[in-house]
Order: structure tokens, then C-alpha cells, then sequence
């Protein structure tokens, strides 16, 4: 593997989730090659950042994504995360969660 990469663990988490609200985050660890326990953080990180809303569902979490968010780095903020999302997922998400099914 690559010494580096151009997206980061969040984005790469991030992306999973896009592609599987209902993802696993041991499979999220495994397809992002971190540790379970980082998948975790990830995540907590993005909720905590109003990038996904956690619902439970019986023994499982499920995920939203609220795309209209911008990007966090200051030369990107006038691009929200829904740029990234549909351009790495080929889905447009538009919204905030609560006006769109899961994406």
C-alpha cells in the first residue's frame, strides 16, 4: 500500500458510510485499513461535527449524512461534503437528512 493517500481516514469513513448507512463499523475498519477502534473515533468525530446523525435500529446503528455541510479545510470551505460524496459515490445527495432518505 501507499505510503500516503490523497483523502483522509475521514473522508475515506465517511465515503463507506455514503455507500452504506447501515455499514458495519468493523467493515468500515477493514475497508479503510484502520483499527476498529479508530472507526469508532471517526465516526464520534463526524457526528460530533453534525457530519452524520447516528439512529439505532435494534442492535445496529444507522447512518445520515448531512452533505450541505462545507469542507473543514479553510481553502476548500465553499464546497459542502455532498461535492465529495457524489463525485467518489456517483449518488447527488442534496439536503439535510431530515428532508431525504438515507443516502
Amino acid at each position: 500500500m501507499a505510503e500516503w493517500t490523497f483523502l483522509t481516514n475521514h473522508a475515506h469513513v465517511l465515503l463507506c458510510v455514503a455507500r452504506d448507512p447501515g455499514v458495519r463499523l468493523r467493515d468500515v475498519a477493514a475497508t479503510v485499513g484502520i483499527t476498529e477502534r479508530a472507526a469508532q473515533k471517526i465516526v464520534a468525530d463526524l457526528v460530533e461535527a453534525g457530519y452524520l446523525e447516528r439512529e439505532r435500529e435494534g442492535r445496529r446503528n444507522r447512518y445520515r449524512l448531512n452533505t450541505d455541510l462545507p469542507l473543514r479545510h479553510p481553502m476548500d470551505r465553499e464546497h459542502p461534503v455532498g461535492e465529495i460524496i457524489e463525485v467518489f459515490t456517483g449518488v447527488e445527495p442534496t439536503g439535510h437528512p431530515a428532508e431525504r432518505p438515507a443516502v
